[in-house]
């Protein structure tokens, strides 16, 4: 059975061929592709642009949408096996899956990195769970250790810009925030690009590290694909030269002070250290002059809105590779 949970699920050549997919969809329309289809939607945290951008995609290829926030409307659920469940939790994940599985065509799943450990965070247990359990194609929302369709709405948008994305340089910075961010979306941007061929430049302090693990399926696929990437704590050094810049918060409780950095926040100096033209990227939501500046985010070309429009089209793209092969 065919799942999108992380980006190994298709590969290099699967998310470059999503990526094709997708823009012959955003160019000629989904039709009626998804004609009698139910996508069971399940956020165990909140969102707007993935919710609205599914549902969206569903009701413009002529399907449907069940919606569930866990915890409201909707049994509280266990996800630890071997729990007496005498607490808060009415429900098993082990029973709650299938069950769903048998009313939808997908499930598509939303639960977040509780940043309590980091290995386990890596492990994105969940959301294997729900691939073993639910008995159809689950589709990853962002996890503890990956947001897949964020990775390829970026890349997406590099290549309605760029075209060619082979040895494109672009920055991965991390940015100051008031609170610990996960670390998925960073995570699916490098894996996505130097799957795809870019020159990726990672930036961020130090205590700030990506999991090793993550590192080394980048190491991987960049030999597969053409891509590199490097680590710095220099973020000077790290924009010299970017065509895009990509900026995201991210840190677990156990490490440094998120709010330490101030001078990490994007402004327009930091775009013409790039490469004098560099636009700016971001997944959105985004607080305004902590991550960036007013006058980045005010600029145009606004990229971060194509971003976040082309997750409607890499979703149905996603969707369609799964029901229609």
């Amino acid at each position: 059975m065919k799942h999108f949970t992380h980006i190994a699920d298709v590969g290099r050549r699967g998310a470059y061929e999503l990526i094709e997919r997708a823009q012959y969809l955003k160019r000629d329309g989904l039709g009626e592709r998804f004609s009698d289809r139910l996508l069971a939607m399940l956020f165990f945290n909140p969102s707007l642009r993935t919710r609205a951008s599914f549902e969206a995609a569903m009701v413009r290829g002529g399907g449907n949408a069940l919606v569930f926030d866990v915890g409201k409307g909707l049994w509280p659920l266990e996800t630890v096996d071997g729990t007496v469940m005498n607490g808060d939790k009415s429900e098993h994940i082990r029973e709650a899956a299938p069950v769903l599985g048998r009313y939808a065509d997908a499930l598509a799943v939303r639960s977040f990195a509780k940043l309590e450990d980091h290995d386990v965070d890596h492990a994105d247990k969940l959301m294997r769970s729900f691939r073993e359990f639910a008995g159809v194609p689950v589709v990853n929302m962002e996890s503890a250790r990956e947001h897949p369709c964020q990775g390829l709405a970026d890349l997406l948008t590099l290549r309605e810009t760029f075209g060619d994305l082979r040895g494109l340089p672009v920055t991965l910075t991390w940015a100051p925030h008031i609170k610990p961010l996960p670390r998925a979306v960073p995570n699916s941007f490098l894996l996505t690009a130097v799957a795809l061929g870019c020159k990726v430049s990672v930036a961020y302090p130090p205590g700030f590290a990506l999991h090793e693990g993550v590192l080394a399926e980048a190491r991987k696929l960049s030999f597969a694909g053409g891509g590199h990437f490097r680590v710095t704590h220099d973020q000077q050094a790290a924009l010299e030269g970017a065509a895009a810049v990509y900026a995201k918060s991210w840190g677990p409780k156990s490490e440094a002070d998120v709010t330490a950095f101030p001078d990490w926040s994007i402004t327009p100096e930091h775009l013409r250290t790039a490469s004098g033209d560099a636009f700016f990227m971001h997944c959105l939501p985004v607080r305004r002059n902590l991550v960036a500046a007013d006058a980045v985010l005010n600029s145009e070309p606004k990229k971060f809105l194509d971003q976040a429009e082309n997750r409607m089209h890499v979703q149905a793209a996603v969707l369609d590779w799964l029901w229609n092969g």
